[in-house]
């Protein structure tokens, strides 16, 4: 459906632009982010998909079958994330305060925009949306208290692996909380 690939392009383009605004990235792609800092011979998008897979991964196993429904997933979350590697390659803009402000703003506009567009199509989501959703259901708990839990927990080792290993706190700012 166009709507799908018009959200996977326009999210894919708002991560890499927040980033490029230093306002932070969004929990869901906090621990990618933070893997390609502190282990940066492997692209974020590359880590992205690793991080994605993953999620499928322990989803079946917590189902303990195979669903084709996540395969398809992960198919969307590959291209979502093989776009962010594409726009981070061709993004060379100021970085002047007033233009960080400008691209935090266009991005969290794009992002909302991108979002709106991904509930709207009935598609598969990508696998860090379709993951606390999923989980929510195996382990019949609220999908507001999973997603809470999902995020914090993303945060926590996003800030904890580049404290420990990079000696700052990075990619967690504004537009983190905002993405929330």
């Amino acid at each position: 459906e166009l709507a799908l690939a018009l959200a996977v392009i326009i999210n894919s383009f708002g991560v890499v632009l927040m980033l490029h605004s230093g306002a932070g990235i969004s929990a869901i792609s906090s621990v990618p982010y933070a893997f390609s800092e502190v282990i940066p011979k492997v692209s974020l998008g590359t880590w992205t998909y690793i991080f994605q897979g993953l999620l499928v991964l322990s989803l079946m196993i917590l189902r303990k079958k195979f669903v084709p429904q996540y395969l398809f997933s992960f198919v969307v979350g590959f291209i979502f994330s093989e776009l962010l590697d594409v726009h981070k390659m061709w993004i060379d803009m100021p970085t002047d305060l007033g233009w960080c402000v400008l691209y935090f703003v266009v991005s969290y506009f794009l992002l909302c925009v991108g979002i709106a567009l991904s509930n709207r199509c009935k598609l598969p989501i990508i696998p860090t949306d379709l993951f606390p959703r999923e989980l929510s259901e195996i382990i019949n708990v609220s999908y507001s208290k999973v997603k809470i839990i999902f995020d914090v927990t993303c945060l926590a080792v996003t800030a904890g692996m580049t404290l420990i290993f990079l000696g700052r706190l990075d990619g967690l700012g504004i537009g983190t909380v905002l993405a929330a």
